[in-house]
This record gives C-alpha cells, structure tokens and sequence, in this order.
C-alpha cells in the first residue's frame, strides 16, 4: 500500500505542477481530467516507479501541441 500512496502523492504534485504551469490556458478541472486520462493509461504497467514522470511529460506534451 505504501507504493500507491507514494505514487498518489506524485500525482497530486504532478497536478499543482501543471495547474501553476497551465494556469493561464486551462483549468484545474481540465488538468485533472488530462492526469487521470494519462495516468490511466498507465494502469496495466508493472513497474510503477516512473508512472508520475510519465504522466507528467505526456500531458505537458499534449497541452504544448494544443497550444500551438
């Protein structure tokens, strides 16, 4: 259980991260939406370590690209 909580935290860090970063073009409702789509994406894979990094990166790269 202390894997999940751990990777819980890093998520929450991942949307106060992005929330500050995309404060101006979205928001905090549609930045939650994207980490949990992204996240889930994740939700089959075994190791669980990089999963926040990854989440963090592939959001950050759609956002960047909707924004031109």
């Amino acid at each position: 259980m202390a894997v999940e909580t751990h990777e819980e935290d890093a998520i929450r860090g991942v949307v106060e991260r992005l929330t500050s970063a995309y404060d101006e073009t979205c928001t905090s409702e549609q930045l939650e939406a994207a980490v949990a789509t992204a996240h889930a994406a994740f939700s089959e894979r075994p190791v669980r370590d990089f999963v926040p990094v990854l989440v963090e990166r592939t959001v950050r790269a759609l956002l960047n690209e909707a924004a031109g």
